[in-house]
């Protein structure tokens, strides 16, 4: 098995921009299958709110239960091949979706497994790409590099709803065959990529692996902060964010339209925040940067006590802009101190076991935040039942600069000249 050690002092470049168009295009995509596939369940399949339910928790079982496993069978596998055969497997997932509803044998159970495929593909997929991508770039240009996939990512956020909303009307399942496309597109602009090699990991049985990851982000005390921080970030932050169309809805009688309009805002202020952050970067540091990130985006959720002093759907779209604008710091500033803390040779499972545990609770995070507004709203309306519930994610949110305040001192970052 071939090697390849990455390369130092190369800048953002050829090699970069394809991976970076193919995730862009991929990202695209992604937000039509995530719109087009509820939308094909109630009005094609008239299935119940318990199977939208179940599909849609379809797209997150694969990250608690196969995230450390894979981040050792990465170690060990070529990383430009892996990429190219997740995004053909998830193409061929999401292709499977329409193709089945034409011949009339499309159902839940089908379209469940469908799901868990592309969910799976996915959680290799983005446990490859971490370290593909600083094989790519140099160490000093990881936060414009994560910057730009980010902003990627965000674009992909604020224009998806409209775009899935406009295909499923114009082409209906057959939208779908859009995100199986752009997996080609993705794979393509992947294959062209100069060979990447294996980690080259040590060797060691699954298990010895399995603890490699699990020891580093526990002993290393940046990555030990960095994933208690994020940690209580994913505790707090569904939350809040699953909550809000029962806020806009249920307690604001916020219309579909506008409350998508309120979300196209916020992923806006997404964007200009992974604009903005290389820049803010170079002067204070990724680890600063990181630290004070993390409590202004949890601090700007306090902006729902304001929905009362003016139109609701103005004050919570600012308050959505100003959120989603430090998340993006926050996203691009913690995965770049993270890459550049972890050996190249274990960073797969490092990143796997890091995802495990604070990915692996946003579900949780997400049904409680539901068990305590159902039990508020017994003793009071159900507008003072979710602003309580969102302001509690919003506390424990706030908390997380308390192990991410340490990160910078550590680091020896200062501000720059």
């Amino acid at each position: 098995m071939t090697t390849v050690a990455p390369r130092t002092g190369r800048s953002l470049g050829p090699q970069f921009n394809l991976l970076w168009a193919g995730q862009t295009v991929s990202n695209a995509g992604d937000r039509v299958t995530l719109f087009v596939v509820p939308a094909l369940l109630i009005f094609a399949m008239h299935a119940s709110p318990l199977q939208v339910g179940l599909v849609s928790t379809a797209q997150y079982l694969a990250i608690p239960v196969l995230s450390l496993v894979a981040g050792v069978l990465v170690d060990r596998w070529d990383l430009r091949r892996l990429l190219i055969a997740c995004d053909l497997l998830r193409c061929a997932a999401v292709a499977v979706i329409p193709i089945a509803y034409w011949r009339g044998v499309l159902s839940v159970p089908m379209l469940f497994a469908c799901v868990v495929v592309i969910s799976a593909a996915t959680v290799f997929f983005n446990i490859g790409y971490v370290p593909a991508l600083t094989h790519l770039v140099d160490r000093d240009k990881l936060v414009t590099g994560n910057a730009r996939l980010e902003t990627s990512r965000m674009t992909a956020e604020v224009s998806g709803p409209a775009l899935g909303s406009g295909l499923f009307q114009l082409l209906g399942a057959a939208a779908l065959l859009v995100d199986a496309v752009t997996y080609l597109v993705s794979a393509a602009c992947v294959r062209r990529l100069r060979p990447l090699g294996a980690l080259g990991g040590p060797a060691g049985s699954l298990r010895e692996r399995l603890l490699v990851g699990v020891r580093a982000n526990w002993r290393d005390p940046v990555l030990r902060r960095c994933t208690a921080g994020t940690l209580l970030a994913n505790i707090g932050g569904p939350v809040f964010v699953t909550q809000l169309p029962v806020l806009a809805y249920n307690g604001w009688g916020m219309s579909v339209g506008v409350f998508g309009t309120v979300m196209t805002v916020g992923a806006a202020g997404a964007v200009a925040g992974a604009l903005v952050a290389p820049a803010v970067s170079r002067r204070a540091g990724p680890a600063r940067m990181m630290a004070w990130a993390m409590p202004l985006h949890s601090a700007c959720g306090l902006g729902i006590l304001a929905m009362g002093l003016g139109p609701p759907a103005v004050v919570l779209g600012a308050t959505l802009a100003a959120y989603m604008f430090f998340f993006a710091w926050y996203n691009i500033c913690s995965q770049s101190v993270r890459q550049a803390r972890m050996p190249i040779a274990d960073q797969a499972v490092i990143y796997a076991a890091y995802r495990t545990v604070t990915w692996g609770v946003i579900p949780l995070s997400a049904f409680a935040g539901g068990l305590v507004v159902t039990a508020l709203a017994h003793s009071m309306d159900i507008r003072a039942a979710v602003t309580a519930t969102m302001l509690g994610g919003t506390v424990i949110g706030l908390s997380a600069w308390l192990p991410l305040a340490p990160v910078q001192p550590m680091l020896g970052e200062g501000p720059r000249a």
